[in-house]
């Protein structure tokens, strides 16, 4: 069942500056090691306090929950490009003064991994079905993208994020409601140009597992046995690419398992890095 809470308040937005000068905004809260927290498409960093999920991580660790670019409280740039994600979760990563465990959800699972070439200040890293293209499948089809612009266009924000989620992010009518009923709801749908722009560029990233042979940081990957094939099987090829990895199935479960069957979530994250000091 997901639960939506109110705002989180243990702590402050803070920025760091990226390598293209884009401010990137994140809320630190606990106390402990380094955890940066990356949300994927459709919600920002509020996300990780549905279910309480950043609380139970902020009881072991402090906590870096990050607003991606154009999104929450962080800037956006006049052009797009999804190399600057990559490098904005690297400058929070680098503005850390010691070594980071890095957890990115969806889209920014994949932001995590590519962030993880980039930099040098990593302890371990866990990604939840980064939405990769693999194996002949395809993120979204032409017709829906072209239906987020069209809404876009005629200024039907709402839609355009209820869209995404229901055709890019394949979540159920229940979970679209819940998150509707939060409190980021209104923001999200004011960032609705970001959602087509994410989608298509996403898509169009090829994975290139040479570039990740030689990757040591210690690597969880997350995925959901009811999760659609295209997110399951993108899992997996990561996973083999990564000569430091493994992977774990949440029975039952889908693309959030954190919000869906967070206790499990917390305790199999926890678990890993508790075994990885």
């Amino acid at each position: 069942m997901i639960e939506a809470t109110s705002p989180h308040t243990g702590g402050d937005m803070e920025t760091v500056t990226s390598a293209d000068g884009t401010t990137i905004a994140y809320e630190r809260t606990g106390s402990g090691p380094s955890l940066v927290l990356v949300h994927g498409g459709a919600c920002d960093h509020r996300f990780w306090d549905l279910s309480n999920i950043r609380t139970a991580f902020a009881e072991h660790y402090t906590v870096y929950a990050v607003d991606c670019r154009g999104v929450g409280e962080s800037d956006d740039a006049t052009e797009y490009e999804l190399e600057r994600e990559f490098e904005d979760v690297a400058a929070v990563v680098d503005s850390i003064d010691s070594p980071v465990r890095l957890l990115g959800h969806s889209s920014g699972a994949l932001l995590s991994l590519e962030a993880a070439l980039r930099t040098d200040n990593l302890h371990e890293l866990i990604l939840y079905e980064p939405p990769i293209p693999v194996g002949g499948h395809e993120l979204y089809s032409e017709e829906i993208l072209d239906e987020m612009k069209r809404l876009l266009d005629a200024g039907e924000d709402e839609q355009v994020l209820v869209l995404f989620l229901q055709e890019i992010a394949q979540s159920t009518p229940e979970e679209i409601d819940a998150q509707r009923s939060a409190p980021d709801w209104q923001d999200l749908v004011d960032a609705a140009h970001i959602w087509p722009r994410s989608v298509q560029a996403v898509g169009e990233y090829e994975f290139d597992a040479i570039r990740f042979a030689n990757m040591r940081t210690p690597t969880l990957l997350l995925s959901g046995s009811e999760s659609p094939p295209f997110l399951r099987d993108a899992t997996e090829v990561v996973t083999n690419a990564l000569p430091s990895s493994g992977l774990v199935t949440f029975d039952g479960q889908a693309h959030e398992a954190m919000l869906t069957a967070p206790d499990r979530f917390v305790d199999e994250v926890l678990t890993f890095l508790r075994a990885s000091n």
